[in-house]
Parts: C-alpha cells; structure tokens; sequence
C-alpha cells in the first residue's frame, strides 16, 4: 500500500469522481450484478440473526449503521426489517438524496444521513448496537481502515458489532484502477482487524455467489 499512501489524494478522489458517475440503483450498487442482491442479503441475514436478541452477550436491535450505504440497499432489505434505527453514510450525495425515496414509508426509521468518506467520517460514541460495512474497506488505505474500525469500535453499544462484508484476493492486495479501489486477502485484513484492537468472533465465507467474483467473507468483530 506504500504507493497508494503516496497517492493518497488521488486514491480518494479517483474513487469520488467514479461513484458520482454510477446509477443510483441496486444494478449500480453491485457493479451490474443486481442479480446477486437477494443472495447477499439472505447470507448476511442469516449470519447477522445468530447474534442478535436479548439474552447474555446477545447484540441489541436498537440502532445500526450502514457504511458506505449508497442508495440503502442493504438498510431496506437488512437493517430495517431487525432494527428500529439505521443511519447511513455514503460519500456520494445523489446515492443518499435517492435513499430517501427508495427507503419508500420505512425509511422513516432512518435517523441520519450522513455524506462523509469513511476516512473522515467518526461515529458517534457508543450510538450503535451494529455498524455494518459492505463492500467499502477496499476504498480506505491500510491506515485509514485500522483508524476506521478504533473509531467504530468506540462508537459500539454493550456487545455491539462490528460487520465487515467484503471481497477478498487470494494472495496479497488487488488494485483495481477503474474504481481505485483495492482488493486485500484474508491474512492483511485480519492483520488490520487486529490493529484496530478487535477481535473476529465468527466468520464465514458467502456461498452462491458467481463463480467470476472474488470471494466474500464476512466477519463479526468485537
């Protein structure tokens, strides 16, 4: 990542200037694979449910936060129905301004919309039974991740969350010019993980997605 750090202007606004040309729908969210958002969203269900209730070090369902949300796909199919408040960040403007109507009546229940990159977004302080966040880590250099997550971990309620949701390589990071982006196999994100302080609780690799995609992993973090 040391030429990316150098380029780290570039890296941020390369990324900007590629999402402001995006469609804001769920075809635009994922890259021309619509086709997979009932997939994702039943895997990440499934795993997120296991954690949530009211018994001992069980997550409440008071309030979460969708990271790099986009138009709020994953805030309509997954954090609406299990929480009574989301907030969404984004750093495109025109993806939040069509959450609104996308959300449709539910989106009531959203608390803020926040238009930040993540590398300067801080949540609020122990606001957040689960912040969930989705294909986006790749937009932050090593740095700013492990920075990202000791905010988010602040930002935690007792036995809060942490999701990551990701594409991972198989050996070392991936660049990907056209999004400026970065794609980092299992090993370096555990290594950042553990930099930020947190520790992985369970975590599972998405199954059913096409066979042409990096694989998914999600891990739960403490």
């Amino acid at each position: 990542m040391g030429d990316v750090a150098e380029n780290e202007a570039s890296f941020y606004s390369n990324a900007e200037d590629y999402w402001r040309e995006v469609a804001p729908t769920v075809d635009g969210m994922l890259g021309g694979y619509g086709s997979i958002s009932n997939i994702d969203i039943s895997g990440s269900r499934t795993f997120l449910q296991r954690f949530l209730g009211d018994g001992e070090g069980k997550t409440s369902n008071r309030c979460a936060l969708d990271c790099g949300a986009g138009i709020g796909r994953i805030t309509k199919r997954l954090l609406l129905p299990l929480f009574h408040t989301v907030d969404l960040v984004d750093v495109t403007q025109e993806f939040l301004d069509k959450a609104k109507t996308y959300l449709g009546e539910e989106g009531k229940r959203v608390g803020n919309y926040f238009c930040s990159g993540l590398q300067d977004f801080v949540p609020e302080s122990g606001c957040y039974d689960v912040i969930w966040i989705q294909w986006v880590i790749g937009h932050l250099t090593d740095n700013h991740l492990v920075e990202f997550l000791r905010r988010c971990r602040s930002a935690l309620r007792p036995n809060g969350l942490i999701v990551i949701k990701d594409n991972v390589s198989y050996e070392g990071v991936v660049p990907d010019e056209v999004d400026s982006s970065v794609c980092r196999d299992l090993e370096i994100v555990h290594s950042l993980v553990g930099q930020a302080g947190l520790r992985i609780i369970h975590e599972e690799q998405q199954t059913n997605f096409p066979k042409e995609l990096f694989q998914v992993h999600m891990l739960a973090l403490r």
